[in-house]
């Protein structure tokens, strides 16, 4: 006789072993931790509790990180400079110009697109970037950063400015 042996680990019906997947596959991808962290002690004492960073407070981090790096001209591509060009008229810069970041429970990702000044090393001009925006997004903000892509954009010739200046006093 034969004895039929029955894996006690597997689901009962194919809707068990359909939720049983979906539990265990994140449901976005993304490229930061989205994961809800919860305290394994029934007590809270005053001290405990949550903050929460918003992705607009770390993009800020950033831009400001960016543009401190020698080289760097301009952060974003030519229709956002143009917009933060009339921004800064009327005196209201945004830091976060040419950066976009996704911030999750524990880490944090950055895409930045800079116009590098020539004749700069390009190479070297985003290294410095990369490392100056994770730097600043770790210690200000505490999150592990777990990339930071540079996108040049352009590069900003000494004569651009010689043009501009003989085109406003034409005008």
């Amino acid at each position: 006789m034969a004895t039929e042996e029955k894996n006690t680990n597997a689901p009962a019906t194919a809707e068990a072993a359909a939720a049983s997947r979906s539990a265990q596959a994140p449901a976005t991808s993304s490229r930061v931790d989205r994961v809800q962290f919860s305290h394994s002690s029934g007590e809270e004492t005053p001290s405990e509790g949550r903050t929460i960073v918003a992705e607009g407070v770390v993009a800020k981090i950033a831009g400001i990180a960016a543009r401190e790096v020698s080289g760097v001209y301009a952060l974003g591509g030519g229709g956002a400079r143009a917009l933060g060009a009339i921004r800064d008229a009327m005196n209201a810069t945004d830091l976060t110009q040419g950066v976009k970041v996704e911030v999750g429970e524990t880490q944090a990702a950055a895409d930045i697109t800079i116009v590098v000044d020539y004749p700069a090393p390009i190479q070297e001009v985003a290294e410095n970037v990369r490392s100056a925006v994770a730097g600043a997004i770790s210690r200000m903000v505490g999150l592990e950063v777990v990339e930071v892509n540079i996108d040049v954009n352009d590069v900003h010739l000494p004569s651009d400015d010689a043009d501009d200046d003989e085109e406003s006093r034409v005008s």
